[in-house]
This record gives C-alpha cells, sequence and structure tokens, in this order.
C-alpha cells in the first residue's frame, strides 16, 4: 500500500507576468497566478484559449516571450537545459490521452520514468510500479496493452505513470476528456484520494463544469488572451463577471461565442431572443456553491483543508463581498460542527485522521458521502 504518511507537500508554483505567443498570434499574455502548496486548482476557459499551452509552459515544453515562472524558488526561464531537466522531476503530467506507449504494457508505461530518470533495480521498480498501479485501481491489469482497455482505464495508467516518480506537483489536461459524467465523477474522487495521499500541488485543466464546481480549492479562468480571475474557488463561483457565469452556466447568453469571442451585435440579437422566450441552451444560476468533494472513506484527512483554511481567512478582506459571505459561511458551519463533536483545533484528529463513512465539504464540513467509493478495479 502507498505509505502516505511519508508524503511531503507540494511546492508552491508562482507565475508572472507570463506572455506566450505563436507567430503573430497571441495566445495569453501577463498571467500572473500563484498555485498554493499542496492545493488542488483548476484553470477553465472556452477551447482556443490557450489552457493546455499555459500547464505545457509550466514544465518547459513551450517557451513564453515573457514573464517569470517560479518553481521550488527557481525561476525555469533563466535555467539551462540540464537544469530544467532536474525541476521536470519535480513533475507528473496526465496528458489529454493518456499518452500511454502503445506497444507497451501497463506495468512497462508505468515503469518508464523510473528507467529513464533514476537507477533503480528492477525489484525496486516492480516495487514501486505495482504500488502506483494499486493506487489507481488497477492491480491485475498491469499485463494489459493500452488497446486492451477502456478509455478511464487509460487514463488512470497515464495517472499511475506520472505519479511513479512520487511528483510534488501534478498537471492535468482535459481528465474529462473522452469519459461520460459517471466516469468523470470517479476521475474527480481519485484526484483528490491522490491529493490526500501525497499532499502534491495539483494543476486541472479543464471545461468540465462539474469537476469545477467540486474538486478544487482554487479556480482561474483565461478569455479573450488574459487571466479573467483566479483565487479560491468562492471568487469564480459567485463571480457576476459575464464571461464567466455564462461558461458555468453553459449558455450561449454572453461575450463567448463559437469563435471565441462575439461582437455587440450578435450579443444584442441573442439577448432578444432570450427575452422573446427563445431557449438558448444552459441552465439557471446554481443557488449557492455545490458542496466540494473530498476523498472517499478510509484516505487520510487532506491537510490543504487546514492550509487553505487559514490562508483564506487571511485574504478575505480583498476579496468580492460574495465571495466573502461564501466562505464565512464554510467557516462558521465549520466551527459549529467541531464545537458540536468537541474538537478543538485540527478537529482534534491529529495528522492521522481519516475519512470515515461521511466525509467533510473543503472547510471541515461534515456531510453525508454522494455515492460509494469506487472499488480496485472496480470502473472502466
Amino acid at each position: 500500500m502507498t505509505s502516505w504518511e511519508e508524503s511531503v507537500v507540494g511546492v508552491e508554483v508562482s507565475v508572472k507576468g507570463l506572455t506566450k505567443s505563436f507567430g503573430v498570434q497571441k495566445i495569453w499574455q501577463d498571467v500572473t497566478l500563484t498555485l498554493p502548496q499542496g492545493e488542488v486548482s483548476a484553470l477553465l476557459g472556452p477551447s482556443g484559449t490557450g489552457k493546455s499551452v499555459f500547464l505545457k509552459s509550466l514544465i518547459g515544453l513551450l517557451r513564453p516571450e515573457e514573464g517569470e515562472i517560479w518553481i521550488d524558488g527557481t525561476n525555469i526561464m533563466e535555467c539551462s537545459s540540464k537544469e530544467l531537466y532536474e525541476i521536470r522531476k519535480l513533475f507528473g503530467v496526465l496528458f489529454q490521452d493518456g499518452a500511454l506507449f502503445g506497444s507497451m504494457n501497463l506495468y512497462d508505461n508505468t515503469a518508464f520514468p523510473l528507467r529513464e530518470h533514476t537507477k533503480k533495480k528492477e525489484s525496486e521498480i516492480r516495487s514501486i510500479v505495482m504500488d502506483k498501479l494499486e493506487l489507481v485501481g488497477l492491480t491485475g491489469a498491469e499485463d494489459k496493452l493500452p488497446g486492451e482497455i477502456s478509455g478511464g482505464m487509460r487514463k488512470r495508467a497515464g495517472l499511475a505513470r506520472a505519479l511513479v516518480l512520487d511528483p510534488e506537483i501534478i498537471l492535468v489536461d482535459e481528465p474529462d476528456s473522452g469519459l461520460d459524467p459517471v466516469r468523470t465523477t470517479y476521475i474527480s474522487q481519485l484526484l483528490l484520494n491522490i491529493n490526500a495521499q501525497i499532499d502534491a500541488t495539483t494543476l486541472i485543466v479543464t471545461h468540465n463544469i462539474n469537476l469545477a464546481r467540486t474538486v478544487p480549492d482554487n479556480i482561474g479562468m483565461l478569455f479573450r488572451k488574459k487571466l479573467v480571475m483566479f483565487g479560491p474557488r468562492e471568487v469564480l463561483l459567485t463571480s457576476d463577471e459575464p464571461a464567466v457565469k455564462q461558461f458555468l452556466n453553459g449558455t450561449m447568453i454572453g461575450p463567448i461565442g463559437m469563435s471565441e469571442e462575439k461582437d455587440e451585435s450578435q450579443m444584442r440579437e441573442e439577448q432578444k431572443l432570450a427575452d422573446a422566450g427563445h431557449n438558448l441552451g444552459g441552465v439557471e444560476d446554481v443557488e449557492g456553491i455545490m458542496p466540494q468533494m473530498e476523498p472517499a472513506p478510509g484516505m487520510p484527512y487532506r491537510q490543504a483543508v487546514d492550509r487553505r483554511r487559514e490562508r483564506v481567512r487571511g485574504i478575505m478582506h480583498e476579496l468580492p463581498d460574495s465571495a466573502q459571505q461564501a466562505i464565512q459561511e464554510s467557516l462558521d458551519e465549520a466551527d459549529r460542527q467541531n464545537d458540536e463533536h468537541g474538537n478543538q483545533g485540527n478537529d482534534g484528529r491529529g495528522d492521522d485522521r481519516r475519512y470515515d463513512d461521511g466525509q467533510q465539504d473543503g472547510y471541515g464540513n461534515y456531510r453525508e458521502p454522494a455515492y460509494d467509493s469506487p472499488q480496485s478495479g472496480s470502473w472502466r
């Protein structure tokens, strides 16, 4: 079994004034954000806004023209190729399609980074590989080829390979791509289970709204070649920014169009149709904030919950009123639950806390599980 007691909190990733172009086409400009240590963050945006480009820039696969990318105290924009090679060992990356080698079975796919980047003996490699395959629920599937398994299993195999070097930073590119809503929920649960066990700093690139509403601690959005916002999940989920509301509700009403951005005349025409009673898709505004998912029963307590609570308390005065209210309601409920259960400080359970048959939201509030946790190998 994976030893989560040995996990080390992931490193902070800080991006300052980042600008990237392909030729004369500017992808995004002046992007500044910080991925807090050990927390799960999500980056949203319409198709074509450069979310995957941003992810690849963080690991040096693409080089922005301007800005800084600080990882573990090092600005990788100034690194030599040799230094960048070492920095990349801090990362685990799950690409959209899993990026598995079709001619290798799942065992060899997962073992590949260990054989490439370490001098470990095969006996050590086997122990690590089987541990990671167990972590993602693929015990017994190690001899299968990627073409012999489902898309969901390929995602999990790619995740096992991303974890094999015990990364401090995990980048996940469109984990829901090609998956139905149920499997997307399972992969969301798995990502939180992993965060609870290894406490890595995690960035998920997605345009799946349910995942964005329920998984991350922090959310950002790219649109019109800029970072619209980035911060605690409550900021974006309570925002009145037109592009954010349109994206979250999935409606035609708003500035996002088929070619990313609409002109004013199209927006006026669509608003007239909506006012006349035409259905332009999407859903009504969701009242309140959906509860944040938490690790499955039996998982260790997410240390990021406590760190985030203290961090957000320190910046609440800088946030919009709607976000402050949502955060304060969660904090008040957490305090009430702690008092009812006679807990002190860190819920009185110390670092060996586990989730029982009930779960907790992102601030430690007790709630019933939304569904049974997936058993090893039981979902595809």
